[in-house]
């Protein structure tokens, strides 16, 4: 499908499958790597619709949430869309948050029914029983999926109908209040997503993706399957990214461009192999954190491919701005233009600054969100002046409409492109008895972009080590997010009001190494 016929796109998950299943019914959709198997576009479907059927005979109503934990291939991509197809919420559970994330998330969600893989099962049932789990009058169902073979399509009707404005996906994001959010979307809002990916990249039917980011990612997911499912693409997606299988996957399946995020360009740069001509390969694209320029030029030197910067939220489905293709100008440091979506650089009165001046970032379009699931505070704070959204960052407009973002409102640590809460890292600090302050910050990092350390002070008589609190860390957070070092400081920087001045953190642990 080309970008000009792209307006007649139902606005329905499951139209939007059903229609190219009817046009490019025997057209590739996407391979696994794993299995080797190709999915063409009929097989999406009925793969969908016995998804939905057997939820439905899971007793499991319309519009109610669905959890999906499992890792990236066939599988895991088919299920997420087939909840979708039937008419639920698809929950995405982010395997690495750790197992407190894991089971707020399965709480707050209201989840019916969890769809997981054998090897996820520990996790899921650790989750579940542990303190952080509230129980919401019953516990959520647990189907193992290995995959399809056993869910035949049967000749009953699906008994649910979807809209545009039906809740498709319910994806949590970490915010500075430490409890993760969920963020709502609509099926009009992840098509809307793909559709953006189509037009900033001026993707066709020819393309193939490469997917090496988790489809609980919303990079991932709206970037790298709903991109190539709008527009009848393809896509590959080995379970896991790594650096020797990458360009073996781009060169075995001709894949005409990817998507990353500067950790894996980090390397992918460290494992350079030998150049290699690949006429076919269009272009990369990299997201969800700040692409260092010398880092974006020594990757385009080496690889011989246009690296395109971006940016996207959760909040908008992907993608919001992106640099031109080729022979368009391309600004290192920016992460683009506009795309499918109106931008403005606002004060804190949210009145627009003038051309070049700093301001937060607010966005509008048919990507943002609907609301925070269950959250009304957080959505009107978020949802402003007819449903522009408040981004958090700080950014500044140049007279060409360029968008260069220079800081953030909030404290968000940014490692690899994952949102990570300082105080959800406060808080883990905070279960041992010993420690009488504790702060989280981010220290810049090559890989990372930025990683996670923190600061404590400690009962006088203490004799709690550096390795005990990063063990208990890990324990609540999981490994990703747990500190890489932890300061011990008599007493933490705190403002007139008392509270501690993470800002000044940094600077004062490296003063004293």
């Amino acid at each position: 499908m080309d970008m000009e016929s792209q307006q007649s796109i139902p606005q329905s998950v499951r139209e939007l499958i059903d229609q190219q299943a009817l046009e490019y019914a025997s057209s590739t959709f996407l391979l696994d790597t794993e299995s080797n198997a190709e999915l063409s576009f009929a097989m999406l479907r009925d793969e969908a619709i016995a998804v939905s059927q057997f939820i439905q005979s899971q007793g499991v109503e319309a519009g109610q949430s669905v959890a999906i934990a499992m890792h990236n291939g066939r599988t895991c991509a088919v299920t997420i869309l087939g909840i979708m197809y039937g008419g639920y919420r698809a929950v995405s559970v982010n395997l690495v948050a750790g197992r407190d994330v894991i089971a707020y998330v399965l709480s707050h969600s209201e989840t019916a029914l969890i769809l997981t893989q054998s090897e996820h099962l520990p996790l899921v049932n650790e989750a579940l029983s542990c303190d952080a789990f509230e129980s919401l009058g019953s516990a959520p169902l647990i189907q193992v999926f290995e995959g399809y073979s056993d869910l035949a399509v049967t000749v009953g009707k699906i008994n649910n109908t979807t809209i545009e404005s039906d809740d498709a996906l319910l994806m949590y994001t970490s915010g500075t209040t430490g409890r993760p959010k969920g963020v709502v979307l609509s099926h009009s809002n992840v098509i809307a997503g793909g559709l953006n990916v189509g037009q900033g990249h001026e993707l066709t039917a020819q393309d193939r993706a490469l997917c090496v980011l988790p489809l609980y990612h919303i990079n991932g997911l709206c970037v790298t399957i709903f991109g190539p499912l709008v527009t009848a693409g393809s896509v590959v997606i080995p379970n896991r990214f790594s650096t020797s299988g990458f360009w073996r996957c781009v060169d075995t399946h001709q894949c005409t461009w990817f998507s990353v995020v500067p950790t894996q360009i980090a390397y992918l740069l460290r494992d350079a192999e030998a150049p290699k001509s690949r006429p076919w390969l269009r272009f990369g694209r990299s997201a969800s954190a700040p692409l260092s320029p010398d880092v974006h030029e020594n990757f385009e030197t080496q690889f011989g491919v246009p690296l395109i910067e971006t940016m996207g939220l959760t909040e908008t489905a992907a993608q919001i701005l992106s640099n031109p293709m080729p022979p368009g100008i391309r600004k290192l440091g920016s992460p683009g233009l506009p795309v499918g979506d109106e931008a403005r650089i606002v004060d804190k009165s949210l009145v627009d600054v003038p051309v070049g001046e700093e301001g937060e970032l607010l966005i509008r379009g048919s990507n943002v969100m609907q609301r925070y699931y269950k959250n009304e505070e957080a959505t009107s704070e978020a949802l402003v002046q007819g449903y522009w959204l408040r981004t958090g960052d700080l950014a500044r407009m140049d007279t060409e409409g360029y968008l260069f973002i220079t800081g953030r409102l909030k404290e968000l640590i940014i490692k690899g492109g994952e949102n990570i809460a300082p105080r959800e890292i406060d808080d883990a600090l905070y279960q041992h008895a010993d420690v009488v302050e504790a702060a989280a910050f981010a220290r810049p990092c090559v890989n990372f972009g930025q990683r996670v350390e923190a600061a404590v002070s400690l009962r006088s008589a203490s004799v709690l080590s550096e390795t005990d609190l990063l063990q208990l860390c890990e324990e609540r957070v999981g490994k990703f997010k747990c500190p890489d070092r932890i300061h011990f400081m008599k007493e933490l920087p705190k403002g007139p009001s008392g509270k501690i001045q993470r800002q000044k953190l940094l600077d004062l642990v490296t003063a004293a190494l």
